[in-house]
């Protein structure tokens, strides 16, 4: 069954959606939310996190090269410092 809530914009554009829409919608406090424009009005929707599934080996070998990277820039820099001495 569609349920329709009729809200207030306040000062600065702000909107209170009730508890009950808020607990429909699964939106909590601190929540985001995408606001669409339409042809037909504005739709608000709950934007979660977008869950990637990654192979562990993948990020370990990322990881194993960043370090790897990050050691040679650390030499890179030791040896300039060593230079000007």
């Amino acid at each position: 069954m569609l349920k329709r809530f009729i809200l207030s914009v306040r000062k600065k554009g702000i909107v209170i959606l009730p508890k009950e829409l808020r607990a429909a919608a699964n939106i909590d406090e601190g929540s985001k939310v995408a606001a669409e424009i339409r042809d037909d009005g504005l739709l608000l929707k709950p934007l979660r996190p977008l869950v990637v599934r990654v192979d562990p080996k993948v990020v370990e070998e990322a990881l194993l090269e960043e370090g790897e990277a990050e050691e040679g820039k650390i030499r890179e820099i030791l040896g300039t410092l060593r230079g000007r001495h």
